[in-house]
């Protein structure tokens, strides 16, 4: 994958103290997205998650003090625990918001593992640019969820 962006598109790399199968699970996991899931002082209520190609999921993100947002979308690949794809839309949103596509790529560097996220056919200005704060404040979130060593996949 070429690794630069194109102007429609959001790519942050993140590296985690903890295993890749790990950093997989916490990512696909509901009882885990939701310990994590949203940036900043977000809390995720709802997490449901069919994963397999072909399956949908749905996340309810609630801010402090406002309104939950609802993001939605469809896994079009799935290969543990090396790569996502899966479409984005907010649920609720206007009908000219466009379909985004997320693809995340989970490598093993040394035991650690760096998470990749290409974010693509983004809106350009304000927009974008709370894209990038909101992946980044969750992946805050989603590292010391793992490095504290309380994640564990639901049984």
């Amino acid at each position: 994958m070429d690794d630069t962006p194109r102007e429609d598109e959001l790519v942050i790399r993140y590296s985690i103290a903890a295993p890749r199968d790990r950093v997989f699970a916490a990512w696909t996991d509901p009882g885990m997205l939701r310990q994590w899931w949203g940036p900043g002082d977000f809390t995720c209520p709802e997490a449901h998650v069919d994963l397999r190609p072909g399956g949908d999921y749905r996340l309810v993100m609630k801010a402090p003090q406002g309104p939950e947002s609802i993001v939605t979308g469809t896994y079009e690949a799935v290969e543990p625990p090396a790569r996502l794809v899966y479409t984005w839309r907010w649920a609720g949103g206007p009908p000219s918001d466009p379909e985004s596509l997320v693809t995340v790529e989970f490598a093993d560097v040394d035991g650690d593992t760096e998470v990749t996220v290409r974010h693509s056919r983004l809106p350009q200005g304000d927009e974008r640019s709370q894209y990038d704060f909101g992946w980044r404040s969750g992946l805050e979130k989603f590292e010391r969820l793992l490095t504290v060593g309380r994640a564990q996949p639901d049984s």
